[in-house]
């Protein structure tokens, strides 16, 4: 579920923007007062997009993005006359007079793009610890002096070895480093 948050200068303002996103289907919209609330708020989450306005009673759109995690993105509802002073390839930015459709499609826009990010970090492999890494080096060691191996066939007969018997690479070689020693 997307989480939105809403921090505009005027309150009037962000009921509107509520109620739009509301009928949208956005169920997690939580208005913010000023750019504290809406800072505090993101603490509370882990991602989220923070529909945002150039000036808030507290701070400007740039100091709450200065304090926005990893996960979190921004939507800037900015005027006209100040549009060309907000040009930052992290920020979307709709310019006012707003159009209902092009507030929701880059709404969407946003969290797809969050969808993907979320789906390449899972993606990634998640590096080893340095006595992990070091484990796995002694392992491809001892094969390499006692097998009369090469380093890459070494690595290659403990990937082997992980997979046939479904444990983790860590695991295999420090079997490999009980087993040979």
């Amino acid at each position: 579920m997307a989480n939105i948050i809403i921090a505009l200068s005027g309150p009037g303002e962000s009921d509107g923007i509520r109620n739009l996103l509301a009928r949208s289907g956005f169920r997690s919209v939580f208005v913010c007062a000023n750019g504290a609330q809406a800072i505090a708020k993101m603490d509370d989450l882990d991602d989220a997009v923070v529909i945002c306005s150039y000036k808030l009673q507290d701070m400007m759109y740039s100091q709450v993005k200065e304090n926005m995690p990893y996960g979190f993105n921004m939507l800037l509802l900015v005027s006209q006359k100040h549009a060309n002073e907000c040009y930052d390839p992290d920020i979307v930015t709709l310019t006012m007079p707003l159009k209902a459709v092009a507030l929701v499609e880059a709404v969407n826009n946003i969290i797809d793009e969050q969808l993907r990010r979320k789906k390449r970090d899972r993606q990634k492999p998640k590096a080893r610890s340095e006595e992990d890494r070091r484990i796995i080096e002694e392992a491809k060691a001892l094969l390499m002096k006692r097998n009369n191996l090469t380093e890459d066939e070494a690595h290659k007969y403990i990937q082997r070895n992980s997979m046939e018997t479904g444990s983790g690479l860590v695991e295999t070689a420090r079997k490999v480093l009980t087993l040979m020693k």
